[in-house]
């Protein structure tokens, strides 16, 4: 096993090795965490609506884990199917205007099981190619042909389409909004060509759900394109602020997947707290549109605040703003000297994104103050300054 370390070595060498931080809430003070006597305010959180620590959440969560026990036992084709899993499958469905809704552990098992369960050899996917890990995961285990286009380019996608037209089956899969660049897939140009071309469209919302239109339906819904999307997937650990993953599509896809999504047939079924925390949370989300709204206003305000301070900031309106460093070594310092001023914002570092592209990326919640996020944009320029990220 000595190759272990050496690889190990060439990580630390290369500024990319990984390692875990503790932390916990900052009690009294939403938006931030604590990591041993520091209080920093929390800018690598996915929280967008601020849910997770809403009080009725945890009530509903707590009264659930009272009556029904800590876990549900089986797979959920066994006996760990229970009544509140299908009251929140109908609404799900419902609130995504969808026949049916199929709930999972995880966004990685419901994105690795849906394209698992939707293709196989001689068929081939298309995929954007800033798509999340889970996607290019769920490709390479389903035996499919991986066909990856450029990123939000539909004339490349048109000619791949073309070239692999005597395909069996043809999926096309694209984040709605991409994780670690916060812009948009071009939903209504991939509506067109599925269309065209008599593929499948499978939409990932993880990161767009709760965020975007009138009730967080999300990007398919503000587009107006949500009844061309043959499958819409979304998460529940991110806007929801709980955890889980949903798809909604026909009842006939629905079916499928429960009978062939292999992550969903072998795994034991989410505790019942944990559905009982999400359907409370699917209430908030719709019923409380006032968090959009703020996350959408402290959202712009903060890259109003960078491009002032001088960054170059990826247009678009979504809580995920990247600052593009560089190189692995700067973006690690940079963290660092976040974390002394502050500020909890994460290196993101290869493989997670293409090489020589490190970043900082910022995240946006509805539980931040305006004032914080302006003070914390002045403390990101003097780091920038002195690590020569910006020039004076």
């Amino acid at each position: 096993m000595n190759w272990i370390n050496d690889e190990l070595v060439r990580l630390t060498e290369k500024s990319l090795e990984r390692s875990l931080s503790v932390y916990s809430l900052a009690a009294g003070h939403p938006g931030h965490l604590r990591r041993g006597e520091s209080r920093l305010l929390n800018l690598s959180s996915n929280d967008y609506l601020g849910l997770s620590g809403h009080a009725a959440i945890v009530a509903a969560m707590s009264e659930s884990l009272l009556s029904e026990g800590a876990g549900s036992g089986a797979s959920r084709l066994v006996t760990g199917n229970r009544a509140p899993y299908a009251l929140l499958e109908q609404s799900l469905a419902q609130w995504q205007g969808k026949e049916a809704a199929l709930v999972f552990a995880n966004g990685y098992m419901a994105n690795t099981g849906v394209i698992g369960a939707l293709v196989s050899r001689r068929d081939v996917v298309f995929s954007d190619r800033l798509n999340h890990a889970s996607i290019v995961d769920g490709i390479t285990l389903s035996r499919a042909e991986h066909v990856r286009y450029r990123h939000n380019d539909p004339d490349h996608l048109t000619f791949l389409l073309n070239k692999h037209r005597d395909a069996r089956r043809k999926l096309i899969v694209t984040d709605a909004m991409f994780s670690m660049d916060g812009d948009h897939a071009l939903l209504r140009e991939l509506v067109v060509l599925k269309q065209r071309h008599g593929a499948m469209l499978m939409v990932d919302e993880a990161h767009s759900g709760g965020v975007y239109f009138a009730r967080g339906e999300g990007l398919s819904h503000q587009l107006g394109v949500n009844e061309d999307v043959d499958v819409h997937m979304g998460t529940f650990s991110k806007s929801f602020g709980v955890y889980g993953a949903y798809v909604c599509g026909s009842r006939t896809l629905i079916r499928w997947l429960l009978n062939t999504a292999r992550p969903l047939v072998y795994s034991t079924a989410l505790p019942p707290a944990v559905i009982a925390g999400i359907s409370k949370a699917l209430e908030l989300v719709q019923e409380e549109p006032w968090r959009r709204e703020r996350l959408a206003a402290l959202t712009k305000r903060f890259r109003a605040s960078l491009c002032t301070a001088g960054f170059t900031v990826i247009d678009g309106d979504s809580p995920i703003i990247p600052l593009i460093v560089g190189d692995n070594e700067t973006a690690v310092r940079f963290s660092s000297d976040l974390q002394d001023e502050g500020i909890a914002a994460v290196a993101i570092r290869p493989p997670t994104v293409p090489n020589g592209t490190a970043r900082i990326r910022y995240s946006i919640s509805a539980l931040h103050m305006e004032q914080e996020l302006m003070e914390a944009a002045a403390r990101i320029r003097r780091i920038g300054l002195k690590l020569g990220v910006l020039k004076s």
